[in-house]
């Protein structure tokens, strides 16, 4: 079983474009970065809020990613585009 980690957001109208294209270089960022990344998922949901599906290894994965933070380029313009946080959960895959 992994971590699944989800993060629901807010993205303004005007950003929406800027938070695709900032999408593949965090990708890229978070493979090259981050231990036990195995994939993610971004779902656009009504009333300009967006879901985060992101697949971990472990648990200590995942809290070693949230230390890190924006800590490249790429994860940074993505980060930015983000104009608020709605949840924020860990939970486990089922087999």
């Amino acid at each position: 079983m992994s971590t699944v980690e989800l993060t629901r957001f807010r993205v303004l109208p005007s950003r929406s474009e800027e938070l695709l294209a900032a999408r593949a270089d965090m990708l890229k960022d978070f493979e090259a970065d981050r231990a036990g990344f195995l994939g993610a998922r971004l779902v656009q949901l009504p009333d300009n809020e967006w879901l985060d599906i992101v697949d971990w290894a472990t648990p200590a994965d995942f809290a070693a990613s949230r230390e890190k933070g924006a800590n490249l380029p790429g994860i940074a313009r993505f980060f930015a585009a983000i104009d608020s946080l709605v949840t924020a959960e860990e939970g486990v895959s089922a087999p």
